[in-house]
């Protein structure tokens, strides 16, 4: 499978070094470029990538404002984070944004291409260095009152749901791996969300992480 890429970012010479990196694998394909989040969302409506190598620091609206109005306009594409930022609270905002993939412009070119591939594959690449901070998330979050043994009333349809969620399928996935429909996964969803009191699948994933329904 060829993975169809869009290249994000303000400075026409970083684009360049990317697209030399990247047109030298042979399962890869530039379809598009952009140097801002405007014509970013223009290219997925127009291209619809597998995924978005996007800059977080862009001149109209900030690299994690784009990656959710991404995900709502094309849910099947991912998006990777290449950043200057290496703190959390980045980190957090861009995988609760939607993100596949948080990566730090120090990376080597291998650590990049790792990630696209991961991102096409719907899987979560998190650089190293990042990583700890679902570590210690996770390890903080034992330590609260919120803390219990029960999966919390969820149903073991609801489980089945979570794990798939959690692992970054999407409601469609979801019903064809079921066999039920989208609207029945969607509610599934809904009702996860609220028997957990969570709001994003950042939280869905810590919570399966740590009651051991997926593993890190």
């Amino acid at each position: 499978m060829t993975i169809r890429l869009l290249l994000v970012d303000d400075h026409a010479v970083v684009r360049l070094g990317m697209r030399m990196l990247f047109e030298s694998e042979p399962d890869m394909e530039i379809v598009a470029e952009a140097a801002n989040a405007h014509d970013a969302l223009l290219a997925v409506i127009e291209y619809k990538p597998d995924v978005v190598l996007m800059d977080i620091g862009l001149p109209d609206i900030s690299g994690i404002e784009a990656a959710r109005r991404i995900k709502a306009e094309s849910p099947d594409t991912a998006v990777v984070a290449l950043t200057i930022h290496e703190d959390k609270e980045y980190f957090f905002k861009m995988l609760d944004a939607g993100a596949s993939g948080y990566v730090p412009k120090r990376a080597a070119p291998e650590e990049l291409i790792t990630a696209i591939r991961a991102a096409a594959a719907n899987e979560v690449y998190l650089y190293p260095s990042l990583a700890k901070y679902l570590v210690k998330d996770y390890l903080a979050q034992q330590d609260t009152a919120k803390e219990r043994d029960s999966l919390d009333g969820l149903t073991p349809r609801e489980q089945e749901v979570l794990a798939h969620l959690a692992e970054g399928s999407t409601n469609a996935e979801i019903a064809e791996k079921l066999v039920i429909s989208p609207k029945t996964v969607a509610r599934h969803r809904e009702n996860i969300m609220r028997k957990l009191n969570m709001h994003s699948r950042t939280e869905l994933v810590k919570y399966a992480i740590r009651k051991g329904i997926i593993r890190p």
